[in-house]
């Protein structure tokens, strides 16, 4: 689902999303870790948004939410109030694909259950946006500020236009690491022909057998022993390289 860029609002506030962009591509070049990357998401739209004291990244998978992230261990407790409840700032912005600015007033009114639980916790003001990369990521990045007169339409702004700059670096991200599965998927499959190769080889040398026969032993004894074909290969050269013949 894509979502049109919002309009970037003027100096300074622009130049706080850009150092907070900054930051996170400064970890991207040191760090490959999902879990991290996420976290400094978290971290960093404190500075991409003024008014934010504490946030949370929320992920779905299949139908269901959690919190991957947060900047403390209150707003994930109020993250799992908004799941168990099945309302809320959060859920709102992912169902409805849009930015959920609002304050702990209106949210009594509308999702009294979780408001009740922020105020007690402090929290006057609410501000979340959807976040989509692929169709395998979908969530929300969650604002909680402690003011009660609620998020500015220009921090909403800004944190539309942060979450549509994350959106593309974790696209980038999944397709890396994609390509790094995908490559050490072709890695292992190469080390395990080579492997099985070898072995047949010995054991047409060691047996005097044809290579349809030598691979066929090795499979028979695979599915003896309900053992990977490349892990029977692995043990049979060792044996064979430390001296110990298999009987004929």
């Amino acid at each position: 689902m894509e979502r049109p860029h919002p309009t970037a609002p003027a100096s300074p506030l622009f130049d706080e999303v850009t150092g907070a962009l900054e930051a996170l591509n400064a970890v991207l070049r040191d760090e490959d870790d999902f879990r991290i990357l996420l976290q400094h998401v978290c971290r960093q739209v404190r500075h991409a948004v003024p008014g934010v004291d504490e946030a949370s990244v929320t992920l779905v998978t299949g139908e269901t939410p959690h919190t991957a992230t947060a900047t403390s261990t209150v707003v994930g407790e109020l993250d799992g109030v908004q799941y168990r409840i099945g309302a809320g700032p959060c859920l709102d912005a992912i169902r409805r694909g849009k930015i959920v600015r609002t304050t702990v007033t209106d949210a009594l009114e509308n999702w009294p259950g979780f408001a009740g639980e922020a105020r007690e916790a402090g929290f006057g003001s609410f501000l979340a946006a959807p976040l989509v990369a692929d169709a395998e990521f979908s969530g929300a990045i969650n604002c909680y500020g402690r003011q009660d007169d609620g998020f500015e339409e220009v921090d909403a702004q800004l944190l539309e236009l942060y979450t549509a700059a994350i959106e593309a670096i974790l696209r980038v991200y999944h397709r890396y690491l994609r390509a790094r599965e995908t490559a050490e998927h072709l890695r292992t499959a190469l080390t395990s022909r080579a492997v099985i190769d070898q072995a047949k080889g010995m054991l047409m040398a060691i047996r005097q057998v044809g290579a349809e026969d030598a691979f066929g032993i090795l499979v028979e004894q695979s599915q003896r022993e309900n053992t990977k074909l490349r892990d029977v290969a692995t043990g049979f050269v060792e044996r064979v390289v430390a001296g110990h013949f298999p009987p004929r």
